[in-house]
């Protein structure tokens, strides 16, 4: 376990201060959401238009953000001033969200084929529909604005295969942020793979009869990917005590902790028995809903993001995509520091991983 860098805080003041706060319960971070408008809802799924900024001209493709399973969609807008929604809408792109909630156990039916062919595609239409008549570039035939889908870890995942299955839907491009691809290449679920037939029963008869995974195991799997941070985390506040912004984004992450969900018990089935057991995902091709879905049938540009510290989601599992995609336009990666969720919205990301994101949504916009 790697320990924090020795540092000594130089504002004893400020340290006194900040300290005073944490212990009084008093907020560090902004943690105002960005100010949004709901577009529409369907049975599982909210979509969510971002308040234009008063003053910047709105111009672009809209930009259709696609969080994971079980971590709350508020992770791509953690705090202001470290948020990326808040980034792109001061670029002036147009920005939805869809959001699908805390799962409960009457969602324990819905497989990955739910979000795929269902959640995802009405989203993606919706958004390209509702941006009509604003944004450059050319609409699509129907007269609605192509749409840039980006999703974060199992959303980059859930965006591709929606992408591949739906070849008629207005995407303009498809973007996976931290999303693995090749899970042999992700150290931490090597624990599942030697898993006997009797571990297997008693796994699948736990998140039977759960109805799927609870919330404080999907939010114990995000603490131990990152388990080093997570165990000198004391040690760091006190170390960086004088740094109110260090401070803020513990606060806002932690928050972002706090509202993690559960997982739906026949998508965890999915994700348990035929991804991390037979790495399905590393094909290119995965069966859903009775068909296969192949990413080589992908044309539109694809943007791989991967995390330099990404445990969860380490680089050769990410990149993988870029070999899974050969009919892209324009296969792109774009590496960035971070992990799992830093690498999306942690303090560097403002200067990385957006700007890259923005630079080839621009080129493709028009």
């Amino acid at each position: 376990m790697a320990l924090p860098q020795l540092r000594v805080p130089r504002d004893l003041g400020a340290s006194v201060e900040n300290l005073r706060d944490k212990v009084r319960g008093r907020p560090i971070a902004d943690l105002r959401q960005t100010p949004r408008t709901r577009v529409d809802q369907s049975g599982h799924a909210d979509l969510y238009r971002y308040d234009p900024v008063p003053g910047v001209e709105q111009h672009g493709k809209p930009l259709l953000l696609i969080p994971p399973l079980a971590a709350p969609a508020l992770a791509f807008d953690l705090r202001r001033g470290c948020s990326v929604v808040e980034y792109f809408v001061n670029q002036g792109r147009p920005v939805y969200l869809v959001d699908y909630g805390p799962v409960s156990f009457g969602h324990r039916g819905l497989g990955i084929e739910h979000w795929v062919d269902e959640v995802l595609p009405w989203a993606v239409q919706r958004t390209a529909d509702e941006a009509a008549g604003g944004g450059a570039g050319p609409r699509a035939a129907d007269g609605a604005e192509p749409v840039h889908a980006a999703g974060w870890s199992l959303g980059g995942i859930f965006t591709m295969l929606t992408t591949a299955a739906h070849e008629d839907l207005p995407i303009a491009t498809a973007t996976a942020i931290a999303s693995p691809f090749d899970l042999h290449a992700v150290p931490i679920l090597a624990i599942a793979r030697p898993i006997n037939r009797a571990g297997v029963r008693v796994v699948s008869t736990t998140y039977k009869l759960a109805g799927g995974i609870p919330a404080p195991l999907t939010r114990l799997g995000f603490q131990l990917s990152a388990i080093d941070k997570y165990l000198t985390k004391p040690i760091s506040m006190l170390m960086r005590a004088d740094d109110r912004d260090f401070l803020a984004q513990l606060e806002a992450v932690d928050r972002f902790m706090d509202n993690m969900y559960a997982y739906p018990g026949r998508t965890f089935g999915q994700l348990y028995h035929v991804v991390m057991r037979t790495n399905e995902f590393a094909t290119g091709t995965m069966q859903l809903g009775g068909r296969a879905v192949a990413l080589s049938d992908i044309e539109q540009p694809v943007l791989v993001v991967a995390g330099l510290n990404d445990t969860l989601a380490p680089l050769p599992a990410v990149t993988h995509l870029l070999d899974l995609v050969p009919g892209s336009a324009d296969a792109h990666l774009l590496e960035a520091p971070g992990g799992h969720l830093g690498v999306l919205t942690g303090r560097a990301a403002a200067g990385t991983t957006w700007p890259g994101m923005e630079a080839f949504y621009v080129r493709h916009d028009g």
